[in-house]
């Protein structure tokens, strides 16, 4: 028989979840600074110890240490010896949280809660004026995107990403023109420099923090087949000068992703291929309820990835743009012949493979 919950209970289960949701809300935080800190790396390479040895082999203060594995405990991630009080992080959470890890790291991509956090006044500024927030209020952005590209991209390259376009591994070995929209502190871009040396390739990004990052480490690597621009992609003009352009999580950010598009379209050689990544979602938001990561990707999309377009007078497209529109944008563009992929490393994105016909 089934039974209907009455006001009172279902006013007791809503505030049970608000409860779990303020307690895991925290959890990512103190994920954040596990990670920044190096301790979930610690406690990794250790057996059971005391919040003391933990503290002396990660140079940290006992007190803060101490503190932090009251939150890991409570929050079911570390395990508590209460009669030795010595901690552990088990090896199957460790997987998932550590840079050692064989999974996704969940403590690096915490990192966008605080980072987030950061720029909330700005933003709720933003919702009465509606003008957006600039990149130069999100102080780690760079920083914590480069970590995330680190897995999602440079790590994947050469066995799930370049794969997506065949023969593309042979034309890079052979010599082809390339260029990364977007991108940021260069690491897909000086990774494929390195992997493919008679490549010639071409970073562009409006961030001057960004491109400054990315033209160091090419002078200290030594490497001459790399280049990096300060360029808005909006105005961006390089008419069948490339054979390959890359996208990675960066279209949805442009302050005219459409114009970006048409660029890029324009910048192809006739027989060149447009790679790019972006977040995997629905243009519909209903179609997105049962989505893993929905209620995140359209909160870092309005503090983050709408608002710092709308910033610079943009289109405030958004991270969860979806496959929907995209494919409409990229017809529009004149990308008429369009694959979307989706691959097994990365369940945050799909992977658009676009043929200039």
């Amino acid at each position: 028989m089934c039974t209907v919950a009455t006001k009172s209970e279902q006013l007791s289960a809503f505030a049970s979840r608000m409860d779990q949701a303020m307690n895991e809300a925290s959890l990512m935080l103190m994920l954040s600074l596990g990670h920044r800190t190096g301790l979930l790396d610690t406690m990794a390479a250790m057996e059971s110890a005391t919040s003391e040895e933990i503290a002396r082999r990660a140079k940290l203060n006992e007190r803060y240490v101490r503190e932090w594995l009251g939150a890991m405990f409570t929050g079911g991630i570390v395990e508590l010896d209460a009669e030795a009080n010595t901690y552990r992080l088990p090896p199957r959470h460790a997987h998932w949280l550590t840079r050692g890890g064989l999974g996704d790291n969940y403590a690096s991509l915490a990192q966008w809660i605080g980072l987030l956090g950061s720029a909330e006044d700005l933003v709720a500024e933003a919702f009465k004026h509606g003008q957006g927030v600039p990149y130069s209020a999100y102080r780690r952005f760079h920083e914590v995107m480069a970590e995330e590209s680190e897995h999602t991209v440079v790590n994947a390259l050469e066995e799930h990403i370049l794969p997506l376009v065949p023969g593309l591994t042979q034309r890079l070995e052979e010599g082809i023109e390339v260029a990364d929209v977007g991108c940021g502190r260069g690491e897909a871009a000086l990774r494929l420099a390195t992997l493919f040396p008679n490549s010639r390739f071409t970073g562009l990004d409006f961030s001057e923090d960004a491109i400054a990052a990315a033209m160091t480490e090419a002078s200290e690597r030594g490497l001459s087949n790399v280049r990096f621009m300060l360029q808005d992609a909006g105005d961006w003009n390089a008419r069948g000068q490339f054979d390959l352009v890359l996208a990675f999580d960066a279209v949805h950010d442009q302050i005219d992703p459409g114009r970006v598009l048409e660029n890029i379209y324009s910048a192809l050689r006739e027989d060149g291929v447009f790679l790019m990544q972006d977040i995997g979602a629905s243009s519909h938001t209903h179609q997105n309820k049962d989505h893993a990561m929905g209620t995140f990707l359209y909160t870092i999309s309005c503090m983050h990835c709408m608002s710092v377009s709308l910033a610079s007078g943009g289109a405030g497209l958004g991270a969860v743009w979806g496959k929907e529109l995209a494919i409409d944008m990229l017809d529009h563009a004149g990308f008429s012949n369009v694959a979307v992929e989706e691959l097994p490393h990365d369940d945050m994105n799909y992977y658009y493979v676009c043929e200039k016909e």
